[in-house]
């Protein structure tokens, strides 16, 4: 690796201007440039979200640049461009490296070579635009692996492969002002997920809450509120329901009080299992090779091997679930409520 490292680099740019999950999973290579590079400065190109977030939160980012509205960048596709002021400025802060973390690259290279790097490097799928240092972008690579692959482009060997998140004070005075004091024992479940697919029924996540016979939360966004509701209606024992009440920083307090998180394949789950907390995750077969966790001590994925859209027959593609039209039936109906609450009383024990 020592071959790889660059002389001279005293600030680096890193782009992940995504979702929770995906920051996440890229911490571990992000904390290997940190200890490849001791004196440089990282920042993340992300969003307002991760500014917000990582404010004064111990970790590998020094800073954070929100970037506005970027097509295939820090928004979907939709044709939005950054203003040449943007470039301007990044180009003025003088990045020894730039790294793509961010995806295959068709629209993240080009934006990362507008930088004036000295070095480029990062991801490319075979119609990206190359940078001066790539690893191919396949479908089925787990993430955090994929990013520790870029970063060892540059030098930096891998450390701890789980992500770690510091909970600080700010995230504990947020939950106590927020829900109070909080029962021992406590469960979280997690019903929801940007993809209703990687939803289990939340019937289900009613009924292990229920066999638990734990004081329960159940968390969500304000997008997930009908299925939270779902959940605690469903339930025989009380539950406390949090939906949208805490910011990032406040859910991440709330889940490091938890003795354990059941959830589906989704940004709190990794949020939760990052503050050690021990998860019970749902998973459609491809999506655990790029999402699953990587160690099984505290982390317990349970895998549905359905293939075919439940309604059309429609068989999963080489890189994940057709896009058949049926986006609200579940793709990991087979997993079963015994399978989960077997795993949740092993950690709990």
């Amino acid at each position: 690796m020592s071959a790889l490292l660059v002389e001279g680099v005293e600030r680096i740019a890193v782009l992940r201007a995504n979702a929770l999950g995906d920051l996440l999973l890229a911490l571990p290579a992000i904390e290997a440039l940190r200890r490849a590079y001791p004196a440089a400065k990282i920042t993340l190109l992300g969003r307002d979200w991760h500014a917000r977030f990582l404010r004064n939160r111990p970790g590998p980012v020094d800073e954070v640049v929100a970037l506005p509205p970027i097509s295939g960048v820090s928004s979907p596709p939709d044709g939005s461009s950054a203003p040449e002021g943007l470039y301007q400025d990044l180009r003025e802060r003088r990045f020894d490296l730039a790294v793509q973390m961010h995806g295959g690259g068709r629209n993240s290279n080009p934006f990362i070579r507008r930088l004036g790097a000295r070095i480029t490097a990062g991801l490319c799928t075979p119609d990206a635009e190359r940078l001066d240092r790539w690893v191919p972008y396949v479908p089925f690579q787990h993430e955090t692996l994929r990013h520790l692959e870029v970063a060892g482009l540059l030098g930096a060997a891998a450390g701890d492969i789980e992500p770690r998140v510091t909970v600080v004070r700010e995230d504990w005075a947020e939950l106590n002002r927020t829900l109070g004091r909080l029962p021992r024992g406590l469960v979280a479940i997690h019903p929801g997920a940007g993809d209703r697919r990687r939803r289990w029924p939340p019937e289900r996540f009613a009924e292990v809450a229920d066999r638990l016979h734990r004081p329960a939360v159940v968390t969500g966004t304000e997008e997930e509120r009908d299925v939270v509701e779902r959940v605690v209606a469903a339930m025989k024992r009380p539950a406390r329901a949090v939906i949208g009440e805490l910011s990032l920083g406040g859910l991440t307090a709330l889940y490091a009080a938890c003795d354990l998180l059941v959830s589906n394949d989704t940004g709190p789950r990794h949020l939760a299992a990052a503050t050690g907390t021990p998860t019970v995750g749902i998973y459609w077969c491809g999506n655990l090779i790029n999402w699953g966790p990587l160690s099984r001590r505290l982390n317990r994925p349970l895998i549905s091997w359905i293939t075919r859209c439940p309604v059309c027959g429609s068989a999963s593609t080489g890189t994940g679930m057709r896009e058949c039209g049926h986006r609200d039936v579940s793709w990991v109906g087979d997993v079963s409520v015994d399978d989960v609450v077997e795993q949740a009383w092993d950690l709990l024990r």
